[in-house]
């Protein structure tokens, strides 16, 4: 099967004071993700979803599906700590200098053989996202798309109890992921990130308490 390239959104570029007119926590984000060493300002996202819902802990197994450029990654191994591992999976290569605990692997998650990763993930983290159009509802379609191959890999590693973590753009299959994520999970939450931007149509899906069958 063909896929959507399973990458994050780009790191955004900082402006200048006198141009930042357009969305000033761009411009927060992205400076605080420069000091903080993370590649992209998406970290404060997954930071605001461990903080609201505790999904990672010391010694997890992670499961980060579209991890370029790697700031969720980091982020992970850090909480997760020397006894943790955080797998990391991208169509693109990820160059970060990484720790120990970080392993990453080049491939699409469409042909993603998961016998050789074990199946006793305790979170799997989606902030994948497709090659966008412009046109929302083909966006919307290729997100939801890459979000029920991320529900697929989930429900084969995740151990009885795990978590999940998924960036979707609302659109017309929103719902129906949703009612897929409940089917699977104990109880189902949505969440939007303060430090997305305004004008995204991303939400995050999170599932809590796999039930493994």
């Amino acid at each position: 099967m063909s896929s959507q390239p399973a990458t994050r959104n780009p790191q955004l570029v900082l402006m200048k004071p006198k141009n930042s007119q357009r969305n000033p926590w761009q411009d927060h984000y992205s400076r605080q993700a420069q000091k903080d060493r993370y590649p992209a300002r998406s970290v404060y996202k997954l930071e605001e979803i461990q903080q609201k819902h505790r999904l990672i802990k010391k010694g997890d197994k992670i499961l980060d599906l579209g991890c370029s450029p790697g700031s969720w990654l980091l982020y992970a191994a850090k909480l997760t700590g020397d006894r943790g591992q955080v797998i990391g999976i991208d169509i693109k290569p990820v160059k970060i200098q990484s720790p120990s605990n970080i392993e990453i692997i080049t491939g699409d998650v469409f042909e993603l053989d998961t016998g050789p990763l074990g199946s006793d993930f305790n979170v799997v983290m989606s902030d994948m996202a497709p090659a966008t159009t412009g046109h929302k509802a083909v966006d919307a379609a290729r997100s939801a798309g890459l979000c029920e191959a991320a529900l697929a890999i989930a429900q084969r590693v995740l151990v009885p109890g795990g978590f999940f973590v998924c960036k979707i753009f609302q659109g017309p299959d929103f719902d129906q992921f949703v009612k897929s994520v409940k089917a699977a999970f104990e109880r189902q939450k949505i969440f939007k990130p303060r430090s997305s931007r305004k004008a995204s149509k991303e939400i995050f899906v999170i599932g809590l308490g796999f039930q493994k069958k």
